[in-house]
């Protein structure tokens, strides 16, 4: 695989399993060198540190961790993130809309606040921001979840406005439901109900996921900033 991504060093959160694995590994073979931050990085690949994207006070000092081991941050891809539970909003536990706000949408503010200054100082960099195509839609009964990736969206335009000329480029992308090992969690019906709403007819995997990241933080990707690109298979209708 072409080295594109040569020198270059990336933090993905989330990044020991699942959707993060995946893009920790593409990014890898396109020749970063990858730190992984996640709650347990057990069977992590290469560098990794322990950190719960909620709270600012771990986040920095995995950062300043990362920066002493593997050097300043280039690229970060924020992809931890929660489902949290399904409930109607009348029901929705309280503890857990605060829990999965936190998580998925402050982890990434508090995650980009902490690494984008260096960025901005070395005129250089790439975040991506995972967010979800329920972040676009909404979804019944998870009202927490499609709240925190529709705040993605807009946190990730209005970061972009801030950066026009910094050098610093700031996306985010929207995936439908992913084969990954959740789907050992579901039940028949709700993978067949979600498959159903995709016009190809079939979901979306996370090798799909981890190349549109290593195109969006690569050296092809210049003039796209403030952008939400859609992992949809033709769902997504704006």
């Amino acid at each position: 695989m072409e080295q594109t991504l040569a020198g270059q060093r990336a933090v993905v959160t989330g990044g020991a399993r699942g959707i993060g694995l995946g893009i920790v590994r593409r990014l890898t073979e396109r020749g970063a060198t990858v730190a992984v931050w996640d709650r347990d990085t057990e069977g992590a690949p290469g560098y990794s540190c322990q950190v719960d994207v909620a709270d600012l006070d771990s986040v920095r000092a995995a950062h300043a961790a990362t920066v002493e081991a593997i050097g300043d941050v280039d690229i970060l891809v924020n992809n931890a993130g929660i489902n949290g539970p399904v409930a109607p909003v009348e029901d929705y536990p309280v503890e857990a809309w605060h829990r999965v706000l936190a998580v998925d949408l402050t982890g990434v503010f508090h995650c980009t606040r902490t690494i984008l200054p260096g960025m901005r100082e070395r005129r250089r960099g790439r975040i991506v921001n995972v967010s979800s195509i329920v972040g676009k839609e909404g979804a019944a009964g998870i009202s927490a979840y499609a709240a925190a990736k529709a705040g993605v969206i807009g946190f990730t335009k209005s970061v972009a406005r801030e950066l026009p000329d910094a050098g610093v480029l700031v996306n985010c992308i929207a995936p439908v439901i992913t084969e990954t090992d959740l789907f050992r969690e579901m039940t028949p019906e709700h993978i067949a109900a979600g498959r159903a709403k995709i016009p190809m007819g079939r979901f979306l995997t996370v090798d799909e996921i981890a190349a549109m990241v290593a195109f969006v933080v690569g050296p092809d990707c210049t003039f796209t900033n403030g952008f939400v690109f859609d992992l949809s298979g033709g769902r997504a209708t704006y």
